[in-house]
């Protein structure tokens, strides 16, 4: 039998258990992990990004729509990193090759697990509602936070 990922919960636990007990020595076992975002997910942040887009400038201008998803990727990093839960990968400059500037290198939205995209989904939320961002599509604004409340 071939093993495959399974999600863990209560009916598969004694599953992947089993198949760890009637591995022979020397094969290899993954530790488990939180899986990648989902695609749903990551259409959701990229069409509110284009929304903020359009609508908001950034440094006096208009950005293109990766600009604007690397310096909110990077505040959404910045604010993890706060909270001590720091995104892997969090930003850093080198020089370029030829000398002549710097590179950011940093997060990658492609790493996120499904538990940082649903957060970097509230935090364009709250980012957006604090920018005046009209979303494309209809949103649930709670009525702690129409009121003004900060958590």
């Amino acid at each position: 039998m071939t093993a495959r990922a399974l999600p863990l919960n209560a009916r598969t636990r004694p599953i992947v258990k089993r198949w760890i007990d009637e591995a022979p020595e020397g094969y290899m076992a993954a530790r488990p992990s939180e899986p990648k975002k989902r695609r749903t997910q990551e259409e959701k942040y990229h069409a509110m990004l284009g929304d903020i887009a359009k609508q908001v400038p950034f440094f006096g201008q208009r950005r293109d729509l990766e600009t604007v998803k690397r310096l909110l990727v990077d505040a959404f990093a910045r604010v993890k990193a706060a909270e001590g839960d720091p995104i892997q990968g969090w930003g850093h400059v080198l020089p370029s090759l030829d000398g002549a500037g710097v590179v950011q290198l940093g997060i990658q939205t492609r790493q996120f697990t499904v538990s940082q995209a649903a957060e970097f989904i509230e935090y364009l939320y709250a980012w957006g509602a604090d920018n005046d961002v009209v979303w494309s599509e209809p949103v649930q604004v709670p009525d702690w936070y129409r009121e003004g409340a900060r958590v």
